[in-house]
């Protein structure tokens, strides 16, 4: 179960939560080759000096994203996949890819539990909730 992390420097409305929550799972399950029904994603909304990203300066909007993925992706599919979040953010809300800052941390498929069940390890284009 990928846990997508957004800490945002601004306050989307709902409904453009919505929209880049969907878009972010349809790249995720895309270029990581998985489902979408297991995808979490968060929204950490904070002031506008509450995030500093040294590169971004000291004006404008910043985007963190913490992203928890199992183990075994290659560096290329994260690779796109960073960029296709920064692309995303940036049409949807207008921030420069410079004020993105993307960080992985990697889990074995059983660090993710689910009410029904545990995680299996990743392999490619899997659905671990329906396979």
């Amino acid at each position: 179960m990928p846990h997508l992390q957004f800490e945002l420097n601004f306050t989307p409305e709902k409904q453009a939560k919505q929209v880049f929550a969907d878009a972010i799972r349809r790249h995720f399950a895309s270029i990581m080759s998985t489902g979408t029904d297991h995808i979490g994603i968060t929204f950490r909304c904070y002031e506008q000096g509450d995030l500093v990203f040294g590169r971004a300066g000291g004006d404008g909007q910043i985007a963190f994203l913490n992203a928890d993925i199992r183990l075994g992706r290659t560096a290329e599919q994260k690779r796109r996949l960073a960029l296709a979040v920064m692309d995303e953010i940036g049409t949807c809300w207008g921030v420069p890819r410079e004020h993105v800052y993307i960080v992985y941390t990697e889990h074995d498929g059983p660090d993710f539990q689910l009410s029904d069940r545990v995680l299996p390890s990743w392999r490619a284009g899997e659905d671990p909730l329906h396979d």
